[in-house]
């Protein structure tokens, strides 16, 4: 499978296949983030996630792909290091604030940058009217973050940390974006890569996240705990998994905006899972997020 993937990069196919890749990695990145901020604390949550794929990837990574390259090991180190400040960020704005107003502005800030990243590591240039794109699509995330501000009722005394929050974890996803991309390409099997990462990424927020829940004074059973760790990790697999693979096919900025649909996802999530209210406006902005991104696949 790994020799039909590599020979599909920059074909046309390629191109295809890293648009439905892309465009699924969105969809499963909304129930990924709704996990996280659902009912359970979000450190919690996501020290779970992090132990399932963990624990999944291990043997694969061990016993199935083929042994990472020596110039791998920094790569990796790099990638631990990006992952783990984006995870510490992303939980305390979760803590902060809440997700309609959190996600769309992580989101948001996210793919301007990666676009500016993928210039200056891969040379990636978008025509005008990709720009036009992807203004396309800010306008109608921030704009669907600034309603739900708006209208927000609680954590209001937290909303300015959890918004600070919000844009710090937005740059690290456009930093963590560009150089996975960097690092799927640096190795001859991106299966490889992608093993790799999951085994090391999942090592560390569990720890943290075990600490968390032995002080806390009414800790949660770890039984559901648990299973949503497990459907967590699949859903990352699936997502992560994706988009990565998506930045080895084709352009990196492309897949990182239309990755940015997830948005939409995210407030249908919040609607009816989280039971967070959605009027016409907001339809509206969602619209306005799904044009940008189609924008920007036109005008390619």
């Amino acid at each position: 499978m790994s020799d039909w993937l590599i020979s599909l990069e920059g074909t046309q196919a390629g191109h295809q296949l890293a648009l439905a890749l892309a465009l699924m990695a969105a969809f499963l990145h909304a129930i990924f983030g709704a996990l996280q901020k659902g009912r359970h604390d979000p450190w919690l949550s996501r020290g779970a996630i992090d132990a399932s794929y963990g624990l999944m990837a291990t043997p694969f990574a061990l016993f199935v792909v083929p042994w990472p390259e020596p110039h791998m090991w920094p790569i990796f180190a790099a990638v631990w290091a990006i992952h783990v400040a984006y995870k510490c960020l992303q939980a305390l704005a979760y803590t902060k604030g809440a997700y309609t107003v959190v996600y769309p502005v992580v989101r948001g800030t996210g793919p301007l940058f990666t676009v500016i990243g993928a210039y200056v590591l891969f040379g990636e240039v978008f025509t005008l009217i990709q720009w036009l794109g992807v203004a396309t699509l800010l306008a109608g995330i921030f704009g669907l973050a600034l309603y739900n501000l708006r209208n927000l009722e609680s954590e209001r005394d937290t909303l300015h940390l959890a918004m600070g929050l919000a844009v710090a974890t937005g740059l690290l996803v456009a930093l963590y974006t560009t150089y996975d991309a960097y690092g799927i390409r640096a190795t001859a099997d991106p299966f490889t890569f992608l093993a790799w990462f999951f085994m090391i990424d999942g090592a560390t927020l569990p720890w943290f996240a075990y600490r968390r829940w032995r002080n806390m004074e009414n800790r949660p059973a770890p039984g559901p705990l648990m299973v949503r760790g497990f459907f967590g990790g699949l859903i990352a697999f699936a997502s992560f998994g994706s988009v990565m693979m998506a930045t080895r096919l084709d352009k990196v900025g492309e897949a990182a905006v239309l990755r940015e649909t997830s948005t939409v996802f995210a407030a249908l999530i919040g609607w009816l899972v989280l039971k967070e209210t959605v009027g016409p406006r907001r339809i509206a902005l969602m619209a306005l997020i799904a044009l940008g991104a189609v924008i920007v696949e036109m005008g390619g």
